[in-house]
């Protein structure tokens, strides 16, 4: 199971370094809900993760499509960073 944390408008995502496996979902000015991560495969090669544009136009995609990937590769936290209403 993943966890979801939503951030406070002007706090950031934790830096684990980059040895750890993380995914943040961040709303652009365009109202869109982009997503990067990274983590390791079984093998211990590094894979990213960017979100597609079918899943960035709303939130709940954003966060399914982000789940997803979370749960392939073992990651144990996603950051969603939303903009305050009216920003």
């Amino acid at each position: 199971m993943v966890d979801i944390v939503y951030l406070l408008p002007d706090e950031a995502m934790p830096d684990h370094g980059d040895d750890m496996r993380w995914l943040m979902i961040e709303e652009s000015d365009d109202r869109l809900f982009l997503g990067t991560g990274g983590s390791f495969r079984a093998n211990g090669d590094w894979v990213g993760y960017a979100s597609l544009a079918e899943n960035d136009g709303s939130l709940e995609a954003a966060v399914a499509a982000a789940q997803n990937w979370a749960a392939k590769y073992d990651v144990p936290t996603i950051w969603v960073q939303s903009k305050p209403p009216g920003s």
